[in-house]
């Protein structure tokens, strides 16, 4: 089932896992309101200093070329935002963005596109209350900030614009992955299908224009690229929600978000759910009952989890994590779900504690966990197992270490291509861990010395601080 409204895409030609299928940059994007100010409007890196727009002084921009860049989309937005005073929220911004642009070239079939904007679903009537009073306060906002001297639209295409947002706008991140930073409509993306065990992922490439000459110079774009080997006339599919769930789980929040019903073979079948329900076998086997307890405990231990987190008392997120841990380890099966949350969960607020050793042990069973569920070459496993290898290197666990991050970059290589800064920073600490891995078989005590030394004159590579949010999800979803 598409969110596009057409039949899906199929293959013209066969596709090895690694292959880009094809790129698309975005019809409109904008960047979340949160962070107008910390990311580039152009191409959406994170910078710690931006230039602002001198005229309406919201937009801000990694250099002049990023300016220059975004002027042909950013002009009508410049005056609008000077004259209303101050900026509307992302949602009517990317509204607006998508009228200016269909005002310039029509509501046709854009240079390079299989689709129009027109032509994409928009799922209004299956909107419920809530969101039709969303929609209503989304509409009479935008009215009251688009320009009188601009062409003038319907109410009922306007509420078609927001529709097609609300569930076809797709998430975009910062260069190195871990944060969403903002949304777009990429309408080609949008006639691909789902499927919970997909054959093509999608990654968000954030352009480069450092090269000295412009003729290098790449674009923001999306990139549709090819998991498995794919055969001339299979359909190319796409997964809209991570796989880490229960089936039941998975069709209820394609439902929720995308308003269909999914029947792909993972969840005709359930395959994988008992992996992600697994209990502990054999002469202590747990009692429904048991588990059932250990399950609802797990869940309100989540809840509390999040709610530190937001706070920031990190020590009080290891203290209920590890209370849980001791609950779920005699109950659990090593590939269950709540098990692995919560392993996910420990090991990267330990890190970020630079509790290393510790931190280690709980990511290698995450890991080991994950590559038991997940496709072999899905992103979120080789970002997983990417942040592993880099806490095992930091506990001093170098053969382990090493070995994860080749693993990761083998990954990567399929689900993000070689020239994607993911890829290339990986690629460097595959290098190192390679050089230290050879030194310390080569004399470990020498090998311990020299690390202790380096580390004592350089200041340790702190793991980034936990985020809030679940991983940038494919398509984004107003709260």
């Amino acid at each position: 089932m598409t969110r596009g409204g057409m039949e899906g895409l199929k293959a013209q030609k066969e596709f090895l896992p690694g292959d880009v299928i094809f790129a698309e940059p975005a019809y409109a994007a904008v960047v979340f309101d949160s962070l107008t100010h910390v990311v580039c409007h152009t191409c959406f890196k994170r910078q710690e200093r931006l230039h602002r727009c001198g005229q309406c002084k919201f937009a801000y921009y990694c250099d002049r070329t990023c300016q220059r860049d975004a002027w042909l989309n950013h002009k009508n937005e410049c005056s609008a935002i000077k004259k209303h005073g101050k900026a509307p929220t992302e949602n009517i911004r990317l509204a607006a963005r998508i009228l200016w642009r269909i005002e310039r070239e029509g509501s046709g079939l854009s240079e390079n596109c299989l689709v129009s904007i027109d032509d994409l679903q928009n799922h209004v009537e299956s909107f419920d209350e809530e969101e039709k009073k969303d929609l209503r306060v989304d509409v009479e906002n935008f009215l009251e900030f688009w320009p009188a001297q601009s062409q003038q639209f319907g109410m009922q295409y306007i509420s078609h614009i927001f529709g097609v947002i609300n569930c076809n706008a797709f998430t975009l991140s910062d260069q190195r992955g871990l944060q969403a930073v903002g949304v777009g409509i990429f309408p080609n993306l949008c006639q691909a299908n789902h499927d919970c065990w997909p054959n093509c992922t999608v990654i968000f490439n954030n352009g480069n224009h450092e090269a000295v000459r412009s003729m290098f110079h790449t674009q923001m774009r999306i990139e549709l690229r090819a998991l498995s080997k794919i055969s001339p006339g299979d359909e190319l599919t796409v997964s809209y929600v991570d796989f880490l769930n229960v089936s039941e789980e998975r069709q209820k929040q394609l439902k929720k978000q995308y308003y269909f019903d999914c029947t792909c073979e993972h969840c005709k079948k359930k395959i994988k759910d008992d992996l992600m329900l697994a209990v502990k076998e054999g002469d202590n086997k747990p009692s429904a009952e048991t588990v059932k307890e250990v399950i609802q405990f797990s869940k309100d231990t989540l809840e509390k989890i999040n709610k530190a987190r937001l706070e920031g008392t990190y020590h009080e997120v290891v203290k209920l994590c590890r209370e849980c841990l001791k609950k779920q380890e005699p109950v659990l099966g090593d590939t269950n779900i709540y098990l692995l949350r919560i392993l996910s969960i420990v090991s990267e607020v330990l890190s970020y504690l630079q509790m290393f050793e510790e931190a280690a042990g709980y990511a290698k069973r995450m890991v080991d966990g994950y590559m038991k569920i997940y496709h072999p070459n899905n992103a979120q496993l080789g970002m997983a197992v990417m942040r592993a290898g880099v806490t095992h290197w930091h506990a001093g666990l170098i053969e382990a270490g090493h070995s994860m991050i080749c693993k990761a970059y083998a990954i990567l290589l399929i689900t993000h291509g070689p020239s994607h800064p993911i890829t290339k920073d990986l690629e460097v600490m595959r290098v190192q861990t390679e050089m230290e891995l050879r030194m310390f078989q080569q004399n470990e005590f020498m090998y311990y010395k020299m690390r202790e030394a380096a580390l004592k004159n350089q200041k340790i590579q702190v793991m980034p601080e936990p985020s809030n949010e679940a991983p940038p999800s494919l398509f984004h979803k107003k709260e």
